[in-house]
């Protein structure tokens, strides 16, 4: 069991049963009274967002979760299908729980999968991942001193702002924590 005034962003908890993953937290301390512990958590069974508020001192139980080494193979459309770079086993993710991350996904990509007593519940994907441009807006010069941007679309289909240079078929690097644009690739 943890404690509640513990729980951070990232961390995976079971409550009633269910597994859930902390996306947002906050802590606020009213001037009289125990204070209260709001979160925003991710089911990882069914990618469902929820608001969850705890009174300081209530307790969750914390998990023990694998992690291993995959390779990204190829979607169906509704499920994920991964490789076990060590085993060759091949475990699947339905489209709920991979969530945003699917902006970021290219085939063959290695990334970390989160495991519960070998079921597999979640993706971590590397900190920066390479992105070819498939279409640019026209750029248009002008008032240039503030650094202007234009928006882009990727192969795996993210919008991206990015400097006006970027042109089509450039590579692009995307920060996959912010999906901002870092650099050309």
């Amino acid at each position: 069991m943890i404690d509640v005034n513990e729980l951070r962003s990232g961390v995976t908890f079971e409550l009633d049963g269910e597994l859930y993953k902390v996306v947002e937290y906050s802590h606020h301390k009213p001037g009289r009274g125990k204070a209260t512990i709001r979160t925003r958590v991710r089911n990882l069974r069914t990618g469902a967002m929820l608001e969850k508020s705890f009174i300081s001192g209530d307790k969750v139980q914390d998990v023990r979760l694998d992690y291993r080494q995959c390779q990204f193979l190829y979607t169906d459309g509704e499920t994920y299908h991964f490789m076990d770079t060590d085993t060759y086993e091949q475990p699947t993710l339905p489209a709920g729980a991979i969530g945003d991350a699917v902006n970021y996904l290219k085939e063959n990509m290695e990334v970390k999968l989160t495991f519960y007593e070998s079921e597999p519940l979640d993706i971590d994907l590397p900190t920066t991942v390479d992105l070819e441009v498939v279409e640019s807006e026209m750029a248009v010069k002008g008032d240039t001193a503030t650094g202007a941007t234009k928006s882009v679309t990727t192969e795996t289909g993210l919008s991206v702002q990015v400097p006006l240079f970027v042109e089509q078929g450039d590579t692009i690097r995307v920060d996959t924590r912010s999906g901002e644009y870092v650099t050309r690739a």
